[in-house]
C-alpha cells in the first residue's frame, strides 16, 4: 500500500511524494486523511534542523500529529472500526522515510490504541484535539494558572480550557499588538501589567529567556508551568530563590487528556472555533509550511487533503 505524505527531506526541504507503507497488522487501522495541522512549535524546529536529538530524530522524515480522518480498513481483529472518524495523533509506517510525527500523509496506518475517536461535526477542527489536550495537561496537574504567557493558538487554548474547566478567566500576556486587538482586557502587554505575586504562571511563549521576566512575577513559592517547547532554558537564581520558586514541566498529552478535553468539548463548555487562520490544499505543503512558521498573521495552519 502506498500513500501521498509531506517529507522533510532536509532542513527547509520539503516535497509531496508517494512513499510505501509497512503491511497492516491484525490489530492496525488505515486511515484516511482528510485534515492535517502544522505545529509552529515543534515541527518548526523540524523544519529549522533545531530539533533535538529524540529517539527517531532524522532525514527524511514525515512531520505531524495533528491528523484528522477516517478509517477506511482494519486488521482481522479490529474490522469493527472501519467507518469511524479519528484523530491521528502521528504515524511510524513509512518503509522509506521515518515518521517523526509521521501524521501529515494522506494514508496512515497506525496501531488501533493511537486511533482515537472525536466528533466528526469538529470538521477541520478537530486536528486541534492535540494541542487542546496538551494545553489540558499542562494544568491539570495543580491550581489553574492565574497568568498565561502568550496569546497564540496554544495560550488561546490555555485561557479556554481554565474557564471551561470552572476556574476564573487569567490574565494573558502577549508582546505582538496584532494579537491583543479585539482580545478583551484579559490580554494586556506585559508592560502594562503591574502585579508581582501571580500563584501560577503558565508560560505558553517558547521563549528561551521567560524565566528572568516570570520569577519577579510570582509570588512566595508560587510556580511556573513550562507548557511551550524550549531549545534552553537558563535564569538568574537569586530572584527564584527569594521566591522560593517552583518549575513545572508540561510533557506530552496522554490518551485520559484527550478523554477529559473531549468531554469539555462535547459538553459545550470548550469552544474550538475560530482557532484555524489560515487553510491550504495539501498540493501547496511547500508554501503552507514557511508561511506558518513566519507569517505573524497566521495563528494556525491546515492542509486540506481532500484533492489528493
Amino acid at each position: 500500500m502506498d500513500s501521498v505524505a509531506v517529507i522533510l527531506e532536509a532542513p527547509e526541504q520539503l516535497s509531496l511524494r508517494p512513499l510505501t507503507l509497512n503491511p497492516m497488522t491484525a490489530s492496525d487501522v488505515a486511515v484516511e486523511i482528510d485534515w492535517s495541522g502544522i505545529s509552529s512549535g515543534t515541527e518548526k524546529l523540524l523544519w529549522t534542523g533545531r530539533m533535538p536529538s529524540f529517539p527517531g530524530m532524522g532525514y527524511p522524515l514525515v512531520p505531524g500529529y495533528e491528523s484528522v480522518g477516517r478509517i477506511v480498513d482494519a486488521g482481522s481483529d479490529v474490522r469493527g472500526r472501519v467507518g469511524e472518524w479519528v484523530f491521528v495523533p502521528g504515524a511510524s509506517c513509512y518503509r522509506d522515510a521515518r515518521g517523526l510525527f509521521g501524521g501529515t500523509a494522506r494514508r496512515v496506518i497506525i496501531p488501533s490504541a493511537k486511533a482515537m475517536p472525536i466528533p466528526e461535526a469538529l470538521g477541520r477542527d478537530g486536528i486541534l484535539t492535540a494541542l487542546a489536550a496538551t494545553a489540558y495537561h499542562a494544568i491539570a496537574a495543580g491550581p489553574a494558572p492565574e497568568l498565561i504567557v502568550g496569546y497564540g493558538i496554544l495560550g488561546r487554548l490555555l485561557a479556554r480550557i481554565v474557564v471551561a474547566t470552572g476556574a476564573p478567566a487569567p490574565t494573558v500576556w502577549e508582546t505582538n499588538p496584532a494579537r491583543r486587538m479585539d482580545a478583551g482586557d484579559m490580554v494586556l502587554a506585559p508592560e502594562d501589567d503591574q502585579r508581582r505575586d501571580y500563584r501560577v504562571i503558565c508560560d505558553a511563549s517558547g521563549a528561551g529567556d521567560i524565566l528572568d521576566v516570570l520569577m519577579p512575577r510570582l509570588a512566595r513559592g508560587g510556580e511556573i508551568v513550562l507548557a511551550g517547547f524550549y531549545d534552553r532554558l537558563s535564569f538568574a537564581f537569586p530572584p527564584a530563590f527569594m521566591r522560593e520558586a517552583r518549575l513545572r514541566i508540561a510533557a506530552e498529552f496522554t490518551p485520559d487528556d484527550v478523554a477529559a478535553t473531549t468531554a469539555l468539548i462535547v459538553s459545550g463548555a470548550l469552544k474550538l472555533d475560530g482557532l484555524i487562520s489560515h487553510a491550504r490544499p495539501a498540493s501547496e505543503a511547500a508554501e503552507a509550511y514557511p508561511q506558518a512558521f513566519t507569517d505573524p498573521e497566521c495563528l494556525k495552519m491546515v492542509l486540506d487533503w481532500s484533492a489528493i
